[in-house]
């Protein structure tokens, strides 16, 4: 397939859906007059449930939240573009410009709190799409979410890498006053200029390890994920985002090598080589160093972390400088004691006793 550059996206590809038996390859000579612009679009989700359970023993939460499906921040490499061909549409240029909203998710995860068989836990916030990407700026789908975190007293951790975090102190504070709130910062690369091709959208580096900074020094729990590693591109930076990130007041890190599922290894190979042609060998070669020659590996286990003498070295390197920064691996304990929900204390309160 032929690539076609578009001004703020990562992505040139529109890959073949797997589950439509029909795909359209456009002549890049006419691309803009076949719709393929770089205007976002948005559409309305009409999910009726919010939670979204994970069965993966490698991660630390069994039920996340994402506002927003598909993602404008256009990483590259993002795992989560094969989710779009669910919906009808490309893992390439669609991801990131075809934005689905579930603008009734407060509405749904209160719901979901309100039910008697929900036993308090730890959220991940979000553990596909992130979600403080552009458009919740004007949306804030994500704030009046965590509000509803805060009046239940149900413990969240969020995930991003925008910004945009920081215009939610003011609820975050106050979760974190009461344990129940970590936030994780990603941090892929410092080099603006590898992050402008490769995220294009999302906050650049410096504004990263400031809200970092402005998070700590608002009491709120932080941490950073140098996520993902890409062996040969960005794995010789882990000692100076870690240390970078220490410095402006993450308390714990952890790394997640890349994996490109299905047809993210079409779409990341072909930036590959058409944004760093000279690496590109390299990055490749050491991918498959990594993960038992193949370019991705979905097995729970291996598939963060990778397997083989150059992941030994990564993990190695990430170990040295979390005990010479005296880094925690993993975010703290969040309480869950406090969950309450407020209908009920509210009935309870007006009859005496329990509606």
């Amino acid at each position: 397939m032929i690539g076609i550059p578009r001004k703020g996206r990562a992505a040139a590809l529109n890959t073949p859906n797997p589950f439509e038996s029909l795909h359209i390859e456009v002549d890049p000579q006419c691309a803009e007059e076949h719709g393929l612009s770089t205007e976002t679009q948005f559409f309305s989700d009409a999910s009726k449930s919010i939670l979204s359970r994970n069965s993966s023993p490698d991660l630390f939460f069994d039920f996340s939240i994402n506002p927003y499906r598909g993602c404008e921040h256009g990483c590259i490499y993002c795992y989560a573009r094969p989710t779009h061909e669910y919906l009808g549409f490309s893992a390439g240029v669609d991801f990131e410009s075809k934005i689905l909203v579930k603008t009734n998710a407060p509405e749904l995860l209160a719901a979901a709190f309100s039910r008697p068989s929900w036993k308090p836990q730890v959220i991940c916030f979000s553990g596909n799409t992130d979600p403080y990407q552009p458009v919740e700026r004007k949306l804030e789908i994500t704030r009046q979410c965590l509000d509803v975190f805060r009046k239940y007293g149900n413990p969240v951790g969020l995930i991003t890498k925008n910004y945009l975090v920081t215009r939610d102190i003011d609820i975050l504070s106050e979760l974190a006053a009461n344990n129940l709130v970590t936030v994780t910062i990603s941090i892929t690369s410092l080099r603006d200029d590898l992050i402008g091709e490769m995220e294009p959208r999302t906050s650049r580096p410096s504004r990263r390890l400031r809200a970092i900074e402005m998070l700590s020094s608002a009491g709120i729990p932080v941490g950073v994920n140098v996520a993902p590693v890409i062996p040969g591109l960005t794995d010789e930076e882990m000692p100076e985002i870690l240390k970078a990130a220490r410095d402006a007041g993450a308390t714990f890190a952890n790394y997640l090598i890349m994996r490109l599922p299905g047809n993210v290894e079409q779409i990341f190979l072909e930036w590959l080589n058409r944004t760093n042609p000279m690496r590109a060998a390299r990055v490749t070669n050491r991918i498959k160093q990594i993960r038992d020659g193949k370019m991705s590996d979905s097995r729970f286990g291996s598939r963060h972390r990778g397997e083989g003498e150059w992941a030994a070295i990564i993990k190695k390197v990430y170990n040295l400088q979390m005990d010479k920064l005296l880094l925690q691996p993993g975010p703290p304990e969040l309480r869950t004691d406090l969950f309450c929900d407020p209908q009920s204390t509210l009935q309870q309160d007006l009859f005496g006793k329990e509606a």
